[in-house]
């Protein structure tokens, strides 16, 4: 299961407005409605610095494949489990439904459900057969003595992994703006829609004007 969870933030939509403000030496203790339209004209005309001075960090738990889509994104840092430490069961991600392919784009799925292999195989099945083959052949390379660095390299892509995920408002946002439109790929949008749930939670009047 493809998990996200807040774990601290810094600053407010009143950390936008003064970082802002500063240039002409004032400082607000609470917003106005003076503050929520600069907080809309900083957005509207690319003046992104200022939400540059408010923070959030999170832990998400996602299969490999989508955590190599989201580390792409820039200013965000991050910080991930290694399986070159770590030899404990790895887990992994099998999803509700598979997708179809496309058929008017390069990448992406359709809304078709695929359900057989070619060769008249539930896709399911074949999955979980791999999936299970994959992680005794790791288990025993493991039990052999294998470097665990070595071993991890015939675990498929949808072992789990998890990383700490932080940076500032714009940034992060720079990143919802992308993932979380309806064409994204499903697995990374579950990650991107839950991360801008909790931004629009912490910096309510930014997030609403850096989305529009």
């Amino acid at each position: 299961m493809i998990e996200v969870t807040y774990i601290d933030h810094m600053g407010s939509d009143l950390s936008v407005v003064n970082a802002a403000r500063v240039s002409f030496g004032k400082t607000h203790k609470a917003m106005t409605e003076g503050d929520t339209k600069l907080i809309n004209y900083l957005a509207k005309h690319k003046h992104m610095s200022p939400f540059g001075h408010a923070f959030a960090s999170f832990h998400v738990k996602a299969p490999i494949f989508v955590a190599r889509q989201l580390v792409k994104h820039k200013f965000l840092r991050w910080n991930e489990i290694s399986r070159r430490y770590v030899d404990d069961t790895p887990e992994f991600y099998e999803p509700d439904a598979w997708r179809g392919r496309s058929d008017d784009k390069k990448q992406g799925s359709s809304d078709t459900e695929a359900m057989f292999m070619e060769n008249g195989q539930v896709i399911s099945s074949v999955a979980i057969s791999h999936k299970r083959s994959s992680l005794k052949l790791y288990q025993n390379m493991i039990h052999a003595g294998i470097c665990p660095e070595q071993a991890r390299m015939i675990l498929p892509q949808n072992t789990m992994t998890e990383w700490y995920w932080s940076g500032s408002l714009d940034a992060f946002m720079d990143m919802c703006n992308l993932r979380c439109k309806p064409d994204t790929q499903y697995e990374t949008r579950l990650v991107a829609d839950y991360i801008r749930s909790e931004m629009i939670k912490l910096f309510p009047v930014s997030v609403e004007a850096l989305v529009k």
